[in-house]
């Protein structure tokens, strides 16, 4: 019998990010506590968000709203990569920047985790941004999607290609 395999990646699915950010958006406009503040978000290039506001907290309010969105539409927020609120003439501006993909450092370390922790007889492979991990039993792949879900990395995981 082949070798059952499933892949480990972290992507950011753009669609879900993109409606959470026009919710976020149609929010801010007819939020009573937003009115007359500026509040704006809105996607600046491919792979950032910008937030605008009149100050600090209600930037932050604003990042606070598009949480609670990312959220509700099942999306980590370890996606984000959110900087300090910074002054831009009269606006309060924070930039948010998207995570997809897992560094090699990272790789290398659940490739670690599961070489030590994981059951006997699993192969974890690193490739390219994924990580494709490969048992003669599928139950130990299951004990592997456990254990790597346990841990607390600061990148979404996610597990595909279940075979």
């Amino acid at each position: 019998m082949a070798d059952s395999s499933f892949d480990i990646v972290s992507k950011i699915d753009r669609q879900e990010v993109d409606n959470a950010l026009g919710q976020a958006a149609r929010e801010i406009a007819t939020r009573f506590d937003f009115k007359g503040t500026g509040a704006t978000i809105e996607w600046q290039g491919e792979r950032a968000i910008e937030i605008s506001a009149s100050a600090d907290d209600r930037a932050k309010a604003v990042l606070d709203v598009f949480k609670d969105k990312l959220i509700k539409r099942n999306q980590s927020l370890k996606i984000l990569d959110a900087s300090e609120p910074r002054q831009s003439g009269q606006q309060s501006k924070i930039g948010i920047s998207l995570k997809e993909g897992i560094s090699s450092e990272d790789a290398k370390k659940i490739s670690k985790l599961i070489r030590d922790e994981g059951p006997k007889g699993v192969k974890a492979q690193i490739q390219g941004d994924e990580l494709r991990v490969s048992s003669k039993k599928r139950d130990d792949l299951q004990a592997v999607q456990a254990l790597v879900k346990a841990q607390d990395y600061d990148f979404a995981v996610q597990f595909t290609n279940y075979r």
